[in-house]
């Protein structure tokens, strides 16, 4: 069994179709969480990595662990003997409506010596930023429909 030190989860409703909220979320260009920068070596399937770049900070290195296409992927940032990691679930409520789950939980040996840091980088931010998530996944949803 991992040792959880932290564990932090938040659901948000998007105005989406569930095919359209995965194909937006797997778009690693969708991801806009400034001042970050994310890059993907690859495409977005298990075992690829990725790369996320913060101001004056070395790169983070992530792999993706699991991806089960239209519900679920998880992404693992391996730490000293502990990892992080970020598992999204996407559900249908409707054939236009798409809850979106995003939980991060922080397991190791190790873990209890990020705990603190993991919950102030994310324990106050996540409702807000899962928000901002879907809403620019329903302006995108719009904005194509709009075009077509």
């Amino acid at each position: 069994m991992k040792n959880i030190a932290c564990q932090l989860e938040e659901s948000v409703e998007a105005e989406v179709s569930p095919t359209f909220a995965w194909r937006w979320r797997t778009d690693v260009k969708n991801w806009d969480d400034p001042p970050a920068q994310f890059q993907l070596d690859g495409l977005f399937e298990s075992g690829s990595w990725g790369t996320t770049q913060l101001p004056g900070q070395a790169p983070l290195r992530w792999q993706i662990r699991e991806v089960r296409p239209g519900t679920a992927f998880i992404i693992d940032m391996p730490l000293d003997r502990a990892v992080l990691s970020f598992e999204w679930l996407f559900d249908a409520v409707s054939n236009h409506r798409t809850r979106i789950t995003q939980r991060i939980v922080l397991s190791g040996d190790n873990a209890t010596a990020y705990a603190d840091q993991v919950q102030a980088s994310f324990g106050s931010t996540l409702h807000d930023g899962m928000k901002r998530i879907a809403d620019a996944m329903t302006r995108a949803a719009r904005s194509t429909e709009s075009r077509e």
